[in-house]
């Protein structure tokens, strides 16, 4: 191998491994997202849960691990507050994504990278779109 030949190689390892990074952050904030969704979901149950319970009630509330007696009229307040702020950052995270998204295309675009198996899954799913129009497939799902 010539010297320039190794330059090359080392230059593409280089941009591979900043690709990689750049795919991984996506990874993460999707991983972040998907947490901070769930915790909405689950904040959401339990207010419309406490919303019918008499304000007087006791109730329990695990926080740092330990698990306090409240009241619901105290601890109402504090669910909603929890659950607008895990909206707010849900809408931060998904304008964090949003750009990744937008700058990991930009650096495929620079650096002319082509992922293994994404021309191939166009070409297969134009194919099967011309095999679902020469064929009517009914489908039956059961829950």
């Amino acid at each position: 191998m010539s010297a320039e030949q190794v330059k090359d190689s080392k230059m593409n390892e280089k941009i591979i491994a900043e690709f990689q990074q750049l795919r991984n952050e996506q990874r993460n904030l999707v991983n972040n997202l998907n947490t901070l969704e769930m915790d909405l979901k689950e904040h959401k149950t339990v207010i419309d849960t406490l919303k019918t319970v008499d304000p007087d009630r006791k109730c329990f509330r695990l926080i740092g691990g330990v698990l306090c007696e409240r009241t619901v009229k105290e601890v109402l307040p504090q669910l909603v507050e929890n659950k607008d702020f895990i909206e707010k950052t849900i809408t931060l995270v998904t304008d964090d994504l949003t750009k990744k998204g937008q700058q990991i295309n930009k650096f495929k675009e620079e650096h002319n990278i082509r992922i293994r198996g994404e021309q191939m899954a166009g070409e297969a799913q134009k194919s099967q779109t011309d095999e679902n129009k020469s064929e009517n497939r009914n489908v039956l799902v059961s829950n």
